[in-house]
């Protein structure tokens, strides 16, 4: 079993007479706890659940694949027993929320706002590496079009029939430049119709309490130390920083973790083999939830396995989302979703929503760590394929195919028994 303990500049610490040790059990149920996987409603119920669960969360990232629910409304309803997308819909409209760029496209917390100018900022001169449109004329008509005729979407400006000379109502040059608008802060997404993005001038989406002062570099750090303490308990040096490019931001992290650490709000710690984590000094003495018999399916970008390699640190799961591999190269699947019971991943699903046909399919579940289940596993997985069935609009579940072939008939009878959505 391996174990974590506090440590300095490679010395063991001895906080009051001995090392303090704590068992990675432990570990994964207060980091499954931080992230509100342990409890059936750790936030409530409803709109207001929806936006705590957010808050906690720091960030839930938006992703078009559809082949089940999408990934926002999946974490989410994963958390909120009784979510309804129209929750989130909500949320942005009355400015609880809005969507920008975490490490992806995502729904933030709106009191987060001010932490994203600096990247705002960067899109604006150039200095963030992605750049959808560099013709300043058309970013200039495309915002003085949505100043005069208020919430705009990209297909206004279709035109009937693509035309050689189509000027600026060109439709790809046009999405480009709201796009860019957009990532640069002039424009904001006031929701979304489907799928497709209406865009407002920030001046009128923006609530009049919002701080837009623009943070220092200590407080961009702190913050990123800060939403990734409370959302994952502990983390790597790298996890803070998670795809983000910027040397100086780097440092000055490193530099915020140095001096928590020197003040003993912050303590360092060691996984065999897998080097320095830090963690709140409070957190290793609290008191993890149990983990009950629950099944939980969750998305492939979901927060609480999107850092693939604590994943496999924490939990000794090695996951990869297989839709941009090649089919042939595929090991479980285009689209499978991490199988969580109790404190520890099981398995993996491959599955499809067919919603004209109110069917949802497990093309194929492998059941991957038998030694971890027990025998509330079958009654649990079929009640939580039964909710998730239920949030993506269909009425009845069955298993195609399972790995191994010895699971089929035990799940295959508590799936298609059903179970309460409890």
């Amino acid at each position: 079993m391996y174990f974590l303990g506090v440590f300095c500049d490679s010395d063991w610490i001895v906080p009051k007479g001995k090392p303090t040790l704590v068992p990675l059990a432990k570990l994964r149920r207060i980091a499954l706890d931080c992230q509100g996987l342990l409890q059936r409603a750790p936030f409530g119920r409803g709109k207001n659940a929806t936006l705590k669960a957010i808050e906690r969360l720091g960030y839930v990232q938006i992703d078009t694949i559809s082949v089940v629910n999408r990934a926002h409304h999946h974490v989410l309803a994963t958390r909120v027993p009784n979510y309804q997308p129209s929750h989130l819909d909500r949320l942005q409209g009355d400015g609880s929320v809005f969507e920008y760029w975490y490490h992806a496209a995502a729904y933030l917390p709106m009191r987060h706002y001010r932490f994203a100018l600096p990247r705002m900022q960067g899109f604006r001169d150039g200095t963030e590496h992605w750049m959808r449109c560099r013709d300043t004329r058309l970013m200039q008509r495309v915002l003085d079009h949505v100043r005069a005729e208020g919430p705009t979407q990209s297909r206004d400006f279709e035109m009937p029939e693509p035309r050689r000379n189509a000027g600026w109502w060109d439709w790809k040059p046009t999405k480009r430049a709201l796009e860019q608008l957009f990532m640069q802060g002039d424009l904001m997404v006031a929701g979304r119709r489907g799928f497709q993005k209406t865009y407002d001038l920030t001046e009128r989406i923006l609530p009049s309490d919002v701080d837009t002062r623009h943070p220092l570099l200590s407080e961009q750090a702190a913050h990123l130390v800060d939403n990734t303490l409370t959302s994952h308990g502990f983390a790597t040096a790298k996890s803070f920083t998670h795809l983000r490019r910027n040397s100086e931001l780097r440092a000055a992290v490193r530099a915020e973790l140095d001096a928590r650490t020197r003040d003993g709000s912050v303590v360092v710690l060691a996984l065999a083999g897998q080097g320095t984590w830090y963690a709140h000094a409070e957190i290793l003495d609290s008191r993890a939830p149990p983990a009950t018999a629950t099944v939980r399916i969750l998305s492939p970008f979901d927060n609480a396995l999107i850092l693939r390699h604590r994943t496999e640190a924490l939990f000794e799961f090695d996951y990869q989302l297989e839709c941009y591999v090649t089919e042939s190269k595929r090991a479980f699947g285009y689209f499978c979703l991490p199988v969580l019971y109790r404190d520890r991943f099981v398995g993996r699903a491959d599955c499809k929503a067919h919603r004209c046909d109110a069917h949802f399919e497990i093309k194929h579940l492998f059941i991957e760590h038998a030694d971890l289940v027990d025998d509330g596993f079958p009654t649990a997985f079929a009640r939580a394929m039964a909710r998730f069935a239920n949030v993506n609009g269909c009425t009845t579940t069955y298993i195609t195919r399972t790995t191994p072939q010895t699971w089929h008939r035990i799940l295959t009878n508590a799936v298609e028994s059903g179970g309460p959505l409890i």
